[in-house]
């Protein structure tokens, strides 16, 4: 039998921001078997902790979607570390969580101040720009909108990469945002186009900057209420979109709340003259159950 252990992440609210299924003690299951795990959970992403390759770290670990193992994703390493620094701690602490994820090494700080916990993890790899000439048309009715609902001020259209590969879309206000769903068969052919199967689409928010919703059909989610990676990506959006200026800037996101699970989201980038030099994500999480998976 196998330890598991769900958490909703980038809340601090049961029942709201993205559900996540901890599995402890993976070390002996196979590829194969984990993926079974995480399809029978049926979540945006389960994550297996497995003992790590460098005992100076906390763990090795594993993060499927219910159709695929991914490199990286934030709010399996957000969670997991919030989980793995708790198990032992109790009262106020500060610890570094180290993880071992096949896009790269992960230092997660986790920081409990009374009924507060939060995670902060630099992204492993610096987003950068892949294509910017998409056209507006085809975006706007694979979103079920027109195009004059698609880009706001200086934020246009554009794929950044950082690990995993998002298309991003500004869209022109909250209500766009709300009317915003996949639209086949423009939604495939969007996604053959920017060679992506996700799009993050956000817009200036209210009690935040920016709002965002992201769909990834393809990839069995069709939406998420709390993607840490887009998050993170979208840094290099931000940047070519005049957001960010040289030295570092804050900004707090939501996402899922057109799902009801709204999630909070912080995002950190500093940056030098040629763009984002590290980039960073925060975000809370809280339990929700726990029990035992059987192996065949």
């Amino acid at each position: 039998m196998l330890e598991f252990h769900t958490l909703d992440v980038f809340t601090e609210t049961p029942f709201a921001g993205n559900p996540l299924a901890v599995v402890l003690d993976a070390d002996d299951l196979t590829t194969s078997e984990m993926q079974t795990i995480a399809r029978e959970f049926n979540l945006s992403e389960t994550i297996f902790v497995q003992a790590p390759q460098d005992p100076a770290h906390t763990a090795r670990v594993r993060i499927f979607f219910p159709t695929a193992e991914i490199p990286f994703a934030g709010h399996p390493t957000i969670g997991c570390a919030i989980h793995l620094a708790c198990q032992n701690r109790t009262g106020d602490f500060e610890t570094l969580i180290t993880l071992e994820e096949e896009a790269g090494l992960v230092p997660v700080t986790v920081t409990r101040h009374g009924n507060q916990i939060e995670a902060e993890f630099a992204a492993p790899v610096l987003p950068f720009a892949v294509l910017t000439d998409l056209p507006s048309d085809l975006i706007a009715a694979s979103l079920g909108l027109h195009a004059r609902q698609i880009g706001f001020t200086t934020h246009r259209p554009a794929t950044h990469q950082g690990g995993p590969r998002f298309l991003f879309v500004p869209v022109d206000n909250l209500a766009s945002l709300a009317l915003a769903k996949p639209c086949e068969p423009h939604w495939s052919a969007l996604m053959s186009r920017a060679d992506a199967h996700n799009a993050y689409v956000y817009t200036p928010g209210d009690n935040c900057d920016f709002q965002a919703r992201m769909f990834a059909p393809t990839a069995g989610t069709y939406e998420d209420p709390a993607t840490g990676s887009a998050s993170a990506i979208l840094a290099a959006q931000l940047w070519a979109s005049g957001a960010v200026a040289p030295g570092t800037t804050k900004f707090a996101l939501r996402q899922g709340v057109e799902m009801g699970r709204p999630s909070s989201i912080g995002l950190t980038i500093d940056a030098d003259a040629n763009g984002p030099t590290a980039v960073r994500i925060k975000g809370s999480a809280v339990p929700i159950s726990s029990g035992q998976i059987r192996r065949r």
